[in-house]
């Protein structure tokens, strides 16, 4: 009973400690070596002692020699430190990750908010670096329960923008845009000058806006717009972004969203971005993901691919 009692006081950290006085035979050199302190050695060397029954160092001159009993412990502590090694070390190396060999899934789930040329990007950022990956893009939609997805596994990452993303998900700041409006050439705020183009006006405007993305909540552009007390004229919801854009250059309608969505569709519609009269604060878009794959090197390699993409989005060029 007290062998096994014994056993449960011993911790793999100090047989690294017995090792190391042994070889350095100095508790100051051995704190320096294992980034410790010499009184923490000191107490790990007190604690080691009651363990084997034996001084393991002793007096020596200036210096410290080990005893009989410890030169005989140092290989036993060696092989020990090694097989630890190889028990838990081999599972750290394993969850190393090359994205040219990998054969695995992603799923995720984006809106495509962000930009139109976002998911082609990523797509091809992904091909080139990791050829043997299947890739499942999800529509991030108003019926699509992403939090409940997430929380299943049934999804890897979603990718949109919120006011206040969801507090029991780890988040990722992927960038943040100017809130503009795009009308076509031939609306009359198209024609206004700056400053007749008001919020009154704004507010009068026959408006269109995309589904939002939890159902029963009003979308970021509407949350706030209610926090200031206003309301907009919405005459058209989409579940399609990307075909707001044809239907505002064919209209009179105002579609509210970021300066870097809008400004893809101005070289090939007749449309035009104008400065939105109300303040809104920056759009921001973020990657989420649930606790269930924060430490998988797959998935954190992704988030970084991601990441990337989304800053090339608004690098001058």
């Amino acid at each position: 009973m007290n062998q096994a009692l014994d056993f449960d006081k011993i911790e793999l950290q100090l047989v690294r400690v017995l090792q190391t006085l042994i070889l350095e035979r100095s508790v100051s050199k051995a704190a320096m070596r294992l980034g410790s302190t010499q009184p923490a050695i000191s107490e790990k060397l007190r604690r080691l002692r009651a363990l084997t029954g034996d001084q393991l160092l002793v007096r020596s001159g200036a210096g410290m020699t080990p005893t009989t009993v410890a030169l005989e412990l140092l290989a036993p502590a060696e092989r020990l430190l090694r097989e630890a090694d190889e028990l838990f070390g081999s599972r750290l190396r394993r969850t190393g990750f090359d994205p040219a060999t990998a054969q695995v899934r992603y799923r995720i789930a984006a809106s495509d908010y962000l930009d139109p040329l976002f998911l082609p990007q990523l797509v091809a950022h992904l091909q080139r670096l990791a050829p043997g990956v299947q890739l499942d893009l999800h529509p991030l939609t108003a019926d699509y329960d992403y939090r409940a997805a997430l929380a299943r596994g049934d999804v890897d990452l979603v990718i949109g923008n919120w006011l206040e993303p969801p507090g029991e998900l780890h988040m990722g700041r992927l960038l943040t845009d100017e809130v503009v409006c795009l009308v076509s050439q031939q609306h009359p705020a198209a024609r206004m000058s700056a400053r007749a183009w008001t919020q009154e006006r704004y507010l009068d405007c026959q408006h269109l806006a995309p589904m939002p993305l939890s159902p029963g909540q009003p979308g970021v552009i509407e949350q706030h717009l209610l926090s200031l007390g206003l309301q907009r004229r919405i005459a058209v919801r989409g579940a399609h972004f990307s075909q707001l854009p044809p239907m505002v250059a064919r209209s009179l309608l105002v579609l509210t969203t970021g300066r870097l969505f809008c400004r893809r569709f101005v070289d090939h519609l007749p449309v035009t971005i104008l400065r939105c009269p109300v303040a809104f604060p920056p759009m921001t878009y973020y990657q989420l993901w649930h606790d269930l794959s924060h430490h998988s090197a797959p998935l954190r390699w992704l988030r970084e691919q991601v990441r990337e993409v989304a800053k090339d989005l608004v690098r001058p060029g």
